[in-house]
């Protein structure tokens, strides 16, 4: 294998970023494989992400394996298992950030186009076969909605593994409410590789050059070389230019695409996955859904394989069979984190039995008949007695799957003017201990959850679905204190076979969700994980108690429900 290390690429407006290329030793032009991200190209996975690398060789053994892991970097491809196939990897450091100078700003019509002008630079080197495909992980798979939608000509096919287009809905403010991820995610992942740490950063285990460039830049220097990212956010409550210029028109991607999803990615992923799929315009489109961790499923034996049959496809022209691939290829989700291969035509599934369970507060059931009772229940958000709001629930009869989106519709009224609604599936075993699973980043989470700020509550019901409303977030409707509204709330697609005798839950809250086992941990988490993973709500400036800890109330009397997409068996 051949390595270039800094090689330089000059953006239109005349900056310099700068790549590292991994080519086979043979002459020959080859596919590119190009990623594009902020974490720094030379910062060792081992050593940068320590603990998610460590439980990943323990859990994953197949995903370290055959490789000396010399070449390992966050959520990127592995040269030493892909540059043997004929792939040329090409690893570029976004604007900002490692070893590319210029100012730090994630997502915008900038970074847009410096991956488009990578994509064309490299299709044109000698070294090229002129076909450039994108894959990797969250950052390296959300941008690549927005590189597609602005068409590169040499852009032949993107492989998005677990990536957000809608920066919005799935990252920033789920339902309108703010999402602390992003403030920790800067100060943890991104400032620490930020262009210009320079000697107080990691040095590249393979060159000793210093990861973050030969520069050492002050503190504050720094700080004026990148955007706040939390406080572009905290200070836009509303849909703006500032979320549109993030967020790709997915009319407008048309290569070919495979989409990869986690069940267990409530809060960043999962819903960007699934409406990309969706909502794409190409022709070649490809749905694969899986369990696990974040980052380990893309580097095993399972994900690579997949990964290289579409791009031998599509950047080889190899006659792999792809072109019989079933669209939609599921881990179907079991108790006891067991997984089962399916395939599938469509998403939503096309035999989806889209049902009704009512909320009955006689009894707080679930019910497959309306219930006939007035009955208001409340409850305090922000109380410590309180605080866990209200289950409702139904024993499983006999073994049901539930598989795709749901949606909650409640009417609900708040002592103030506003109120936050944090929805969460549960299952529960016979014994009333509470089955919880392996989440992208936490290991014990509950089924599928959901978020609304009622002042959000106004849909666009030309691009709402019967299973999936869709908020515009663009006009405050205060709440009149007492006063009940309709709330319509979208639950994020998730995955579970529910056996006979179990219990399916569904509570409403109005604070995150917590699990009363013990706290987890990641190295590059800045906080404890208690069934949310860092996808916490508990911002005051955006939450103010005295608001969104006014006593709320539930109405019965036009009969709530949850619209369940329940699978018969094929």
């Amino acid at each position: 294998m051949k390595i270039d290390w800094d090689v330089p690429i000059r953006m239109d407006d005349g900056l310099v970023l700068r790549a590292d290329l991994y080519r086979p030793d043979a002459a020959g032009k080859c596919p590119a494989l190009l990623s594009y991200g902020p974490y720094g190209k030379g910062l060792a996975f081992q050593e940068g992400y320590k603990s998610a690398w460590e439980i990943m060789a323990r859990e994953n053994p197949d995903a370290v394996r055959g490789t000396s892991n010399r070449y390992q970097n966050w959520e990127v491809v592995d040269p030493e298992k892909w540059v043997p196939e004929g792939y040329i990897c090409v690893r570029v450091d976004s604007r900002g950030a490692g070893r590319s100078p210029g100012f730090l700003c994630h997502n915008n019509a900038r970074e847009t186009r410096d991956i488009y002008e990578c994509i064309e630079w490299a299709a044109a080197q000698p070294w090229c076969s002129g076909k450039v495909g994108m894959n990797g992980i969250s950052y390296y798979a959300s941008n690549q909605w927005r590189a597609a939608a602005v068409q590169p000509p040499h852009l032949a096919a993107i492989c998005v593994w677990e990536g957000w287009n809608d920066p919005y809905r799935e990252s920033a403010r789920h339902g309108g409410i703010i999402c602390s991820f992003r403030k920790n995610w800067q100060d943890m992942q991104v400032k620490t590789v930020q262009h210009g740490v320079g000697e107080r950063g990691k040095k590249n285990p393979n060159t000793g050059e210093l990861v973050c460039g030969p520069e050492t830049l002050s503190e504050e220097e720094l700080a004026r070389n990148r955007e706040d990212m939390w406080q572009s956010f905290l200070s836009r409550e509303w849909i703006d230019d500032y979320y549109v210029e993030r967020t790709a028109d997915l009319s407008k991607v048309k290569v070919p695409l495979l989409s990869a999803a986690n069940w267990g990615g409530q809060g960043l992923h999962t819903r960007g996955n699934f409406e990309g799929f969706m909502r794409a315009a190409s022709n070649d489109k490809w749905l694969e859904v899986h369990g696990g961790s974040h980052w380990a499923p893309f580097y095993t034996d399972y994900g690579v394989e997949l990964q290289k049959r579409f791009f031998g496809y599509f950047l080889k022209g190899e006659g792999n069979g792809w072109d019989t691939q079933p669209r939609v290829q599921l881990q179907v989700r079991h108790p006891g984190e067991k997984f089962v291969v399916r395939h599938e035509h469509e998403w939503p599934l096309a035999r989806t039995q889209w049902t009704r369970f009512y909320l009955d507060p006689e009894g707080m059931r679930l019910s497959s008949e309306a219930p006939r009772s007035p009955k208001a229940l409340s409850y305090d958000p922000l109380a410590p007695a309180q605080g866990n709001g209200l289950t409702f629930s139904m024993i499983v009869e006999k073994e049901m799957e539930i598989t795709g989106p749901s949606v909650l519709q409640l009417f609900a009224s708040s002592a103030t003017s506003d109120a936050d609604f944090f929805i969460v599936l549960r299952v529960f075993e016979p014994s009333g201990k509470e089955l919880l699973f392996q989440g992208a980043l936490d290991p014990k989470t509950p089924v599928g959850q959901g978020w609304l700020r009622a002042s959000h509550r106004k849909v666009d019901r030309s691009k709402s679905l019967p299973y999936r409303p869709w908020h515009t977030h663009d006009e405050k409707q205060p709440l009149e204190p007492g006063v009940p509204v309709e709330l319509d709330i979208e639950i994020w697609p998730t995955c579970i076979v529910i056996p006979a005798g179990y219990r399916l839950a569904l509570s409403i809250r109005g604070r995150d969700y917590e699990h009363d086992d013990a706290a987890a941990t990641l190295s590059n988490m800045k906080n404890p994980m208690k069934g949310c993973g860092p996808f916490t709500h508990d911002d005051e400036t955006d939450r103010p108690p005295a608001i969104f800890g006014g006593k709320v109330t539930l109405h019965f009397d036009r009969q709530p429900y949850v619209l369940l997409p329940v699978i018969p068996a094929k």
